[in-house]
């Protein structure tokens, strides 16, 4: 994870609202019932990050961006919202993650208060996962919010289609 990149989405996090209105609207219209669902419970930074990874995924892809792979890039991070983190608490989740590794994250749910926070944070890839498969999202859609933080001879989904999301999503 690139310090500047953690140094943007942290300065963007703190800029208020949502997306724009339109961009919410086109968000919508690439989700599924159940998916605009875990989309509303989703912060507006993280709404608009998600917004911006997913027009970068339609440029770069074009028509190979359907909506399965639009939803993927909307709802890569929806499993954050399980934490109740926000931004300064994420901040010092990413930070311990970063100082203990993320293989303590399972230990620290067991864990009450803050310290279960940080270690659900740690697992949104699978916690995401999870909720997607139950709202009935693509597999590809859910397969990308597991796997979007593994390395790449990890990743199950088309390898053109991977690397589009990984690149718009910087992180």
């Amino acid at each position: 994870m690139a310090i500047a990149h953690l140094a943007r989405r942290f300065f963007g996090s703190l800029r208020p609202g949502g997306p724009t209105s339109s961009n919410e609207a086109w968000a919508r219209a690439q989700l599924l019932p159940g998916e605009v669902e875990l989309w509303a419970t989703m912060s507006n930074p993280d709404r608009r990050h998600a917004v911006a990874v997913a027009r970068e995924v339609a440029r770069s892809l074009g028509h190979e961006a359907g909506r399965p792979v639009l939803a993927a890039a909307l709802l890569h991070d929806v499993g954050k919202t399980v934490s109740g983190l926000r931004t300064y608490g994420r901040v010092m989740a990413t930070l311990a993650g970063m100082a203990a590794g993320r293989a303590e994250a399972t230990t620290w749910t067991k864990s009450n208060g803050f310290r279960r926070r940080v270690g659900l944070y740690l697992l949104h890839p699978q916690l995401g996962g999870d909720l997607l498969a139950m709202a009935g999202a693509d597999t590809v859609t859910e397969a990308w919010a597991r796997e979007h933080h593994l390395p790449p001879d990890q990743w199950t989904i088309d390898r053109r289609v991977a690397d589009a999301l990984k690149a718009a999503d910087d992180d």
